[in-house]
């Protein structure tokens, strides 16, 4: 369950969004303490400003009507204010301080100096927590007059904690429904994501077994997930042909091993047991095991160059090769099948290179292709042979009159095993585009079903 897909996505989505959460809720808590201290100290800023206009102002009036202090004592504004109120300095009414509490300058901590305002933090005598403080000047005489003491406005620190922790609860609770909100999303998309890829994971083990009519579920939207189960499908539909044609290779290759081995078996056992004694007979017999045996070693060889080309084990040689001479060769192969057949042979050389290549295999390729011109062109049908030499290439055309190939079997007649009637091992012609490939070459195909095919091997014109 830990390791599931469906688990990790929402476990992953959600662990980001709660760290995110975390440090967002973190730096505005920082932000919101500097900005709470800031603010109060501009609150007690403007307050002691304000209360010690007020006290100027009373103490002149006290002072020149022989009053005693006002009536707004210290601990009236303490309660309105909700903030404690000191003083340090001289008395600024006749014989009292109107109720203000009296500091040392040793009790305040800081230096009161000057006419500016004076923010600090301090610990009044007989309280144990600290408060947040600003110290204006009064001077009863307005801004000219001289300084009697300083007015301190005081706020406990605690007040600032506990807005803060107001601010943490309903930022954790906000967290909390958050990420609530956040795990049901994350779950809703977790099972939209791995839906399609836990039925690619169901679909992987039936191949595993060799199923591979498994049908894959599209997946709506595309993405790289789609993509993947395009490719999953193709892939199982290539293991599927690949298994077909694995199977139809067996039966080909069954069927043509046990036709010549059936021929030699028979015509052996004849001339063992004496059915056959005259001297034709004899000879004709031993011509058809030859026969046999050289379409045997053709087949064999056939799966033995496609092995070595797969692996990469196939070396070329480097030779002169008369191509004239070479479709000559090829083209007196196929005469007598030509003449038995009604077929129109014909071959035509515009010019007679000679090129640097591996002339075995290059009359194997030309002999795979009329092998394959032969084979489905009917009876009286056409078949050319044409070389031709421009452009740096050399090209060997081999044009028929037969079926034609259909679009959709125009690549798959070039891999191995493949057969569009079920006959044949389907090897003369990868075997030959791989060869025309292993010689710097390649092989061109033109068809139209129902008018025939031309099949081009194009080969550089090289020398030494």
């Amino acid at each position: 369950m830990l390791n599931s897909l469906r688990f990790r996505l929402p476990a992953l989505f959600l662990a980001g969004i709660a760290l995110s959460g975390l440090v967002t809720s973190l730096i505005a808590l920082r932000l919101f303490q500097d900005y709470a201290r800031n603010q109060t100290l501009v609150e007690l800023r403007q307050e002691a400003r304000g209360l010690a206009d007020l006290y100027a102002e009373q103490a002149v009036r006290a002072t020149d009507e022989e009053k005693a202090a006002p009536g707004f004592a210290a601990e009236k504004l303490e309660a309105a204010t909700g903030d404690n109120l000191y003083y340090v300095g001289a008395p600024i009414f006749p014989g009292e301080d109107a109720g203000l509490t009296r500091l040392s300058r040793d009790d305040v901590g800081v230096e009161l100096t000057g006419t500016r305002v004076v923010t600090f933090e301090f610990e009044p005598p007989g309280e144990d927590k600290p408060f947040l403080a600003a110290a204006h000047p009064l001077r009863p005489g307005g801004d000219n007059g001289p300084i009697f003491g300083y007015l301190i406005v005081a706020k406990e620190k605690s007040e600032l904690r506990d807005a803060w922790l107001t601010l943490l609860s309903r930022l954790a609770l906000a967290f909390l429904v958050g990420l609530v909100v956040v795990g049901v999303l994350a779950l809703y998309l977790s099972r939209r994501i791995t839906r399609p890829v836990l039925a690619l994971s169901d679909a992987a083990d039936e191949v595993s077994k060799g199923r591979y009519d498994v049908e894959v579920p599209r997946v709506p939207g595309g993405g790289e997930i789609g993509h993947l189960a395009d490719r999953f499908r193709e892939m199982t539909a290539r293991l599927a042909e690949a298994e077909e044609l694995e199977r139809n290779f067996l039966m080909s290759v069954s069927h043509e091993l046990r036709t010549p081995l059936t021929a030699i078996r028979g015509h052996v056992a004849a001339l063992r047991e004496g059915v056959v004694s005259d001297p034709d007979s004899i000879d004709a017999s031993l011509q058809t095991v030859a026969e046999e045996a050289e379409r045997l070693g053709r087949l064999v060889g056939d799966v033995l160059d496609l092995a070595k080309l797969d692996a990469h084990r196939f070396t070329v040689l480097t030779e002169e090769v008369d191509m004239g001479r070479l479709l000559e060769r090829a083209f007196s192969t196929f005469s007598e099948e030509a003449r038995l057949r009604g077929i129109e042979y014909t071959s035509a050389a515009e010019a007679a290179p000679v090129i640097v290549s591996d002339g075995d295999r290059v009359l194997q390729i030309i002999s795979n292709l009329l092998s394959n011109a032969f084979r489905w062109t009917p009876d009286g049908g056409r078949i050319d042979l044409a070389l031709q030499s421009a452009n740096g290439t050399v090209t060997v055309d081999v044009a028929d009159t037969g079926p034609g190939i259909t679009a959709d079997a125009r690549e798959r007649i070039f891999r191995p095993f493949w057969s569009t009637d079920g006959r044949g091992t389907g090897l003369g012609l990868p075997i030959a585009s791989e060869l025309a490939v292993a010689l710097g070459g390649r092989i061109e195909l033109q068809t139209e079903v129902g008018k025939g095919s031309r099949f081009r091997l194009v080969l550089p014109n090289r020398s030494f």
